[in-house]
């Protein structure tokens, strides 16, 4: 398999994660939005929609949506639950975390930290993205407060989703020692068998 990716996205490094600890060999090919890469025709004729990881299988067939190809790759394994409740509730944070984390958590790193975005980092929309980061966040702490992980007792790919963005949020102006309960989930994911850091690019 190949995976295009960005080295520095936490979208890219949610299926990096779970193939990591799935043991699937793959090829990384960096393709960078910071450079215009993922708006060259090579790549969308690829991807339409311009933007990475895009997950390419054995048979020439591809996949986009770094949520998307965490569902793909965690069929039949430990990460995806065989409960139905509980694969609902996969589900639930699955769409959490692109509606409601992800665009102020990730979206406010990015404006602070990238210089191509420098431009839309206007005070209201800092002052926003902060605003409504805090709040995923404090979601994620009022139910972890009372659960190990997002979906039933295991670790899953909820977890792998809600953790990308998660643990790199001080780099956006989040404190995360507000929030006790994320900040031992956070542990339990890096302590759970397989784990990689997001510089690490496969094989």
């Amino acid at each position: 398999m190949i995976l295009y990716s960005m080295i520095d996205s936490g979208n890219c490094y949610k299926p990096r994660l779970l193939m990591a600890k799935l043991g699937l060999a793959f090829t990384t090919i960096e393709v960078s939005s910071h450079t215009g890469d993922t708006r060259k025709a090579d790549f969308v004729a690829k991807n339409p929609n311009a933007m990475v990881p895009l997950l390419e299988l054995d048979d020439g067939r591809r996949l986009a949506e770094s949520n998307a190809i965490l569902l793909y790759l965690a069929e039949g394994t430990r990460f995806l639950p065989a409960d139905k409740y509980e694969r609902g509730l996969a589900y639930q944070w699955l769409f959490f975390e692109q509606y409601s984390h992800e665009p102020y958590i990730a979206v406010r790193k990015a404006l602070l930290t990238f210089p191509e975005r420098a431009g839309d980092a206007t005070p209201e929309r800092l002052a926003m993205t902060l605003e409504r980061g805090h709040k995923a966040l404090g979601v994620m702490n009022r139910y972890l407060e009372n659960n190990a992980f997002f979906a039933g007792n295991a670790f899953s790919v909820a977890d792998i989703a809600l953790y990308a963005y998660t643990h790199t949020a001080e780099q956006g102006g989040f404190q995360l020692d507000a929030y006790p309960a994320v900040v031992a989930w956070l542990g339990r994911v890096e302590a759970d068998p397989g784990h990689v850091p997001i510089e690490w690019v496969g094989q």
